[in-house]
């Protein structure tokens, strides 16, 4: 199953995507669904926060219950990941984290805020 979405790029966005994930229904697993709709919401936040003010697209790939692929495509002007350098008990900046710790591969297309991951469990 294929879902491919233009999110609303206002303070919605990620509910948008959450409702957007809840589509699949039993396409995936809950346990995988959960995580899904968490990394979506970081994303699509980030694309809100940080992006310019063109489009803002969630595609979805639900390759089996278990394994799917996600991206979030906006037009901002790329930027390359770093490690998160605040303190543990400042707030924010822990999407990238969030992205590396729930899913088995991910990245960004160069030179683009097209970020997208993948999870095969």
């Amino acid at each position: 199953m294929l879902l491919d979405v233009e999110i609303p790029r206002d303070t919605k966005a990620p509910w948008h995507a959450r409702r957007a994930v809840e589509r699949l229904g039993d396409q995936i697993v809950p346990e995988v669904q959960h995580d899904v709709m968490l990394l979506v919401s970081e994303l699509v936040t980030n694309s809100v926060k940080y992006g310019n003010h063109g489009g803002l697209r969630l595609q979805i790939e639900a390759k089996g219950p278990r394994k799917l692929r996600v991206e979030v495509i906006d037009q901002g002007d790329g930027f390359i990941p770093v490690a998160r350098d605040r303190p543990m008990n400042e707030p924010g900046g822990w999407g990238l984290h969030l992205v590396e710790a729930l899913t088995d591969r991910w990245g960004v297309y160069e030179g683009s805020t097209h970020v997208w991951f993948e999870i095969d469990r």
